[in-house]
């Protein structure tokens, strides 16, 4: 009872300890930015205003790790910061709506991921740099690669949601209430697939909701035991969305499902089936579960009428528990691969491999000519960047040169396409243009037969 006692009386202390530092920050606050943001309160007629004072606030409050400035620091509501929230406000006028709502994302985050720390004091910029350092270090003590960068800028987004191919797409996955992929894990090629001034013009949509049954130490999907139901009528959406919007490819992939009985296979399949019925000439890729090994999901898939299988694999055969759920498995995903080519022997097949998880070259050589010996005709290899401190370190930043080393050893095995690059994922745009080509010099030499 005693312990007991003392260990509440230290914990109360604590608390008091941090309501005391927290009162002794928020007495900090500058009386000229709460001064401005309750004039633009008083004034509702300046929109843009009140905006840019609310945004100066709130991105510099404790909650965001961002500095705090004091009326002893000279500065006034017409400071660098209050210039330059004005300024992206007013830029953002042509669209009626702020960048980082027509993206769906943070633009704090954005400005982070940009190296942009120009609202942070000296000492608060260097903190944060090397927390951002440390979580994007490798294993064998790498700091993040230029190259594998994704460039976050401001300038940079602003060209890809003023492509008017973007917007089309952006819009009727919104009225339609459909979610992407390339949104949840954040894809950095997304203007590049969505944008489709020239070439082909590609989404990826995820069906089954947002909510992954695994856990897979990689992905920045949300987990659940229990995810929501299913929506019974997203195969018509996903129909009537791609007529619409006159998609050349698109993927569709899901999140695993192995709370329903054959783990959404039956819902893929009549996804498929609708969207031919309504977009005969569009190419249509499923990037598949392993459906716990269950061959019977496999052909309702197979025979849905696709164009591409796809399911990857992720990583060589001794780190598969490393990196992925433990209900997946390497000899699991390739028996699934192998009956799809085996049961349709026209269709194409499809896997991806994530590099710098801490994989030795002849694994990677084996997993190639295994997914060879399954009968994989497409290859594509990416660097592994880790979305979270919540999940697994990268192990090695890869050089570029071994990427162009991978995709002619590709070939030389027999693959006929082969995408990699620090950026590729999955389903990466620049392998379409081939799988496209390919798919409908198959579909011509069926009609010949």
């Amino acid at each position: 009872r005693v312990g007991g006692r003392r260990k509440l009386r230290a914990f109360a202390m604590k608390i008091a300890s941090v309501q005391m530092a927290g009162r002794a920050l928020c007495a900090r606050v500058s009386a000229q930015h709460v001064g401005s943001v309750a004039s633009a309160l008083r004034a509702p007629a300046s929109a843009p205003a009140m905006w840019a004072g609310c945004r100066s606030i709130s991105s510099n409050s404790p909650a965001n790790n961002m500095h705090v400035r004091s009326s002893e620091e000279g500065e006034n509501d017409s400071g660098p910061a209050s210039n330059k929230a004005a300024d992206i406000q007013a830029e953002l006028k042509q669209d009626s709506r702020t960048l980082e709502e027509f993206m769906g994302i943070d633009s704090t985050a954005t400005a982070r991921a940009a190296g942009d720390l120009s609202d942070l004091s000296p000492n608060a910029q260097a903190a944060a740099k090397k927390r951002e350092e440390e979580m994007n270090r490798s294993v064998l003590g790498q700091l993040k690669p230029d190259y594998a960068k994704a460039d976050g800028s401001f300038a940079k987004l602003r060209s890809i949601v003023s492509d008017p191919e973007f917007r089309k797409v952006k819009d009727k996955l919104r009225d339609l209430d459909l979610v992407t992929v390339c949104e949840e894990a954040r894809c950095p090629n997304i203007g590049e697939c969505w944008g489709g001034a020239s070439g082909t013009a590609t989404a990826t949509i995820m069906l089954m909701g947002d909510t992954c049954t695994r856990g897979c130490k990689f992905c920045n999907i949300k987990t659940s035991k229990a995810p929501p139901p299913i929506d019974a009528n997203e195969p018509r959406k996903v129909a009537e969305a791609v007529g619409k919007w006159g998609l050349d490819y698109v993927v569709l992939t899901s999140v695993d499902r192995d709370d329903m009985p054959d783990g959404g296979a039956s819902h893929f399949k009549e996804t498929i089936e609708h969207l031919k019925r309504v977009a005969p000439s569009t190419k249509v890729e499923a990037l598949v579960s392993d459906y716990q090994g269950d061959l019977a999901c496999v052909e309702a898939v197979v025979h849905s009428g696709l164009d591409v299988y796809a399911h990857n694999i992720e990583t060589v055969e001794r780190l598969q528990n490393k990196v992925r759920d433990l209900r997946a498995g390497y000899q699991q995903s390739l028996v699934t691969l192998k009956h799809a080519k085996s049961i349709r022997p026209n269709l194409v097949t499809k896997s991806s491999i994530m590099l710098g998880v801490g994989e030795k070259d002849e694994e990677v050589f084996q997993a190639m000519r295994d997914l060879r010996a399954a009968g994989v005709e497409i290859l594509t290899f990416g660097q592994y960047l880790r979305p979270s401190r919540k999940h697994m370190r990268v192990y090695e930043y890869v050089p570029l040169e071994k990427y162009e080393f991978w995709k002619k050893e590709g070939e030389a095995l027999g693959f006929a396409y082969v995408a990699s690059g620090p950026m590729v994922r999955s389903s990466y745009k620049a392998g379409e243009f081939f799988i496209a080509a390919m798919v409908n010099e198959r579909r011509a030499q069926a009609k010949a037969l």
